[in-house]
């Protein structure tokens, strides 16, 4: 089965999801804007989810994961819980 890893961050809207990601493509650091930003617990861990396979995240979360290229930031992606950027850091 295949795992993979990654971090990301939850804000609110698109538009303050789309801002942050220009922050982080301008050379900001992933960790710290999650630190700052992002309204998930894991942003305490600079948006760190740690290791997870297919279907223990939301549908549209797991679809960018197990997908999207290893290293660059995904998003705004639009789940129930509302505006995320997605990095996956690793997958196996």
């Amino acid at each position: 089965m295949p795992k993979a890893q990654a971090r990301h961050i939850l804000v609110p809207s698109e538009a303050e999801c789309a801002k942050l990601k220009k922050e982080i493509e301008a050379g900001a650091k992933f960790a710290d804007i999650a630190k700052k930003h992002s309204k998930c617990p894991s942003g305490r861990e600079g948006g760190n989810l740690g290791e997870f396979g297919p279907g223990q995240m939301v549908p549209e979360f797991d679809t960018v994961v197990f997908s999207a290229p290893v290293g660059k930031v995904q998003g705004p992606v639009k789940t129930q819980f509302g505006y995320h950027l997605i990095e996956v850091t690793k997958r196996a």
